[in-house]
């Protein structure tokens, strides 16, 4: 059910006092766990969700399996969810408006799109669209535009700021809320791009990146973990299974584990 009250929550978020931390969910039991941390949102990342249903990151994942994971995990928590679309799942802007129109009903109250190797005109047309999707649902849906100049070298390594700033100023004036700009990690950039844009920059973990202390400081309002923890998940999962069918031995959990009882008590009547 469409919720204009997180959706203004979520946006006072990005004004508050402290970097918004955002340790990326991937399924309703996931998001479930990080809410109960203390998580004031909940992100999702695409690659974690994909990979859940059995799908490669990039555009792959059916979109009723995307409206599906929104569906659940928007059922077992109480903070704002914001869902990591990708491109939209579609080269049409009306779509991806559609698309955008479902999450809202659905309870989502921000989603990113990113650009990738598209033209920026084609994110502009899809970022105006939901907009006016938004608008005519009543909620103010804060839509994340991802730029993808350092993530993917898209132009000569001397070009990409200037880039990322003529990019961000095109998606902020078709209504973009915030800029994504994963990749990026020298601090004179990510100070120039949180000076430039006129709305809430996103960083993402990655190597080399600043502390968020310091992000704070260079003018960072998000900061996401991205596919990070499932990545971690994951290969937690893989060791453990490799063990399993080498020898057929359980290891013992360590301690602070988290247990079936855990688990059930924290979706028990959500």
């Amino acid at each position: 059910m469409k919720n204009p009250d997180l959706a203004t929550a979520f946006h006072a978020l990005h004004r508050g006092p402290e970097l918004l931390l955002l340790a990326n969910a991937w399924d309703a039991g996931s998001a479930r766990l990080i809410e109960s941390l203390g998580a004031r949102a909940i992100a999702t990342t695409s690659a974690g969700v994909a990979w859940a249903h059995g799908y490669p990151d990039g555009d792959a994942l059916p979109v009723p399996l995307v409206l599906a994971t929104a569906q659940a995990i928007a059922r077992v928590i109480r903070v704002p969810l914001t869902m990591d679309i990708e491109a939209g799942y579609s080269d049409d802007p009306d779509a991806v408006g559609r698309l955008a129109g479902q999450l809202i009903e659905a309870g989502v109250v921000g989603i990113n799109l990113e650009d990738g190797s598209r033209s920026p005109d084609l994110l502009c047309a899809k970022i105006a669209r939901i907009r006016r999707v938004a608008a005519e649902l009543g909620v103010d849906l804060f839509i994340n535009a991802r730029i993808d100049v350092f993530l993917r070298g898209l132009v000569p390594e001397p070009d990409r700021l200037a880039e990322a700033l003529a990019r961000a100023a095109r998606y902020r004036d078709a209504g973009a809320s915030g800029i994504f700009v994963p990749g990026v990690v020298d601090p004179a950039a990510i100070a120039a791009i949180a000076g430039a844009i006129d709305r809430p920059l996103n960083a993402l973990a990655w190597p080399g990146l600043p502390s968020a202390a310091e992000l704070a400081r260079l003018g960072v309002r998000r900061l996401s973990a991205g596919s990070a923890i499932a990545q971690g998940a994951l290969t937690r999962a893989r060791a453990l299974a490799a063990a399993f069918l080498r020898d057929g031995e359980r290891e013992a959990p360590a301690d602070g584990a988290i247990t079936h009882r855990d688990m059930n008590a924290l979706l028990a009547g959500r």
